[in-house]
């Protein structure tokens, strides 16, 4: 249900954050989220964006680590603390099935193999074939790509940012009627007729749900928190806006089942408070901030696509 616990007659939930109207078009944000890794770590590492873990005691504390710390020698090679950063960087999937007091062994061992067979490479002369310096090339790219991201885009999501973006965006917002109920689903009409009288008769609702219920509000007793138009099924919401408040429905019929529904509030919607949409905004500040970037370094350099079909459909999703 709207309230996320579980109920099966809850339209697809439109994310209050949405109503804000700060979804970029999908296309162009997964453009944006294709620098490497660097969007999700970036959105987990600035402070802006990141839940404030509890601070650890001061005899907890691990000791900061220096990166040019050599950890290991590969033959003449030094593996630095530094370049156990940038392995952790790259494998950040990978890292996710290795049990944590496992990982800083399991990026030492590639980056054990990595300098072994590197070492071999050049002693081949792989380092000198065209298709070593094409990739070669594409990844400088990458890693430059990277660099200007978390130097450029990233530094201007701002607490201050973050706030101006969110006082727009509160601003803009139109607030719409919704409603808190209860409900009771259960299979047939008769049944629901049945639960409706013991209610009629004394039974609190919330015992009833509790009791009858079939679906996963029934240990909240049966309730479904606020919810505005469109995020119910039609017949649900209908009934459900119907009431009046502190009104129990006749049984209605949807296609999970027979409801029972109580009106429990009546209100007008209100923009959600920062801290609830902090992460959204911020997730959108630094969208803007990637595509003004893009912009500003676009205007001054020529782009062409030789194949007209493909320079279309690029110019569509904003490459050009």
């Amino acid at each position: 249900m709207g309230s996320g616990r579980g109920d099966p007659i809850a339209q697809p939930r439109r994310d209050l954050v949405m109503s804000f109207k700060i979804a970029a078009p999908a296309v162009e944000f997964l453009r944006a989220a294709l620098l490497p890794a660097v969007l999700a770590v970036s959105l987990a590492a600035t402070p802006a964006l990141a839940q404030a873990p509890e601070a650890p005691a001061a005899s907890e504390a691990p000791a900061a680590l220096d990166p040019a710390t050599v950890i290991a020698t590969v033959g003449a090679s030094e593996i630095t603390e530094g370049d156990l950063v940038l392995a952790a960087e790259e494998l950040a999937a990978e890292l996710q099935s290795v049990p944590a007091d496992q990982r800083r062994a399991f990026l030492l061992t590639v980056l054990i193999d990595m300098k072994l067979m590197a070492g071999a490479a050049r002693e081949d002369g792989l380092a000198e074939s065209a298709d070593f310096q094409k990739r070669l090339a594409y990844l400088e790219d990458q890693a430059l790509r990277r660099e200007f991201f978390n130097q450029i885009v990233e530094t201007r999501v701002t607490d201050e940012a973050i706030e101006a973006a969110y006082d727009e965006l509160a601003a803009e917002y139109v607030a719409e009627p919704e409603v808190r109920a209860r409900h009771i689903l259960v299979e047939s009409e008769e049944e629901a007729s049945r639960i409706r009288a013991e209610i009629e008769d004394g039974k609190s609702f919330e015992d009833a749900a509790a009791e009858y219920g079939t679906d996963g509000t029934r240990a909240t007793g049966g309730d479904l928190g606020y919810f505005s138009s469109g995020m119910m099924v039609p017949e649900f919401e209908e009934a459900a806006f119907a009431l009046e408040v502190g009104a129990l429905s006749q049984p209605v019929q949807s296609q999970f089942g027979w409801h029972l529904i109580k009106l429990e509030d009546r209100r007008m919607s209100a923009a959600p408070p920062l801290e609830q949409v902090r992460q959204q905004v911020a997730q959108q500040v630094l969208y803007e901030s990637y595509e003004a970037a893009i912009d500003e370094i676009r205007a001054d350099i020529e782009i062409s696509i030789e194949d007209a079909d493909l320079a279309a459909a690029v110019e569509a999703q904003g490459g050009i």
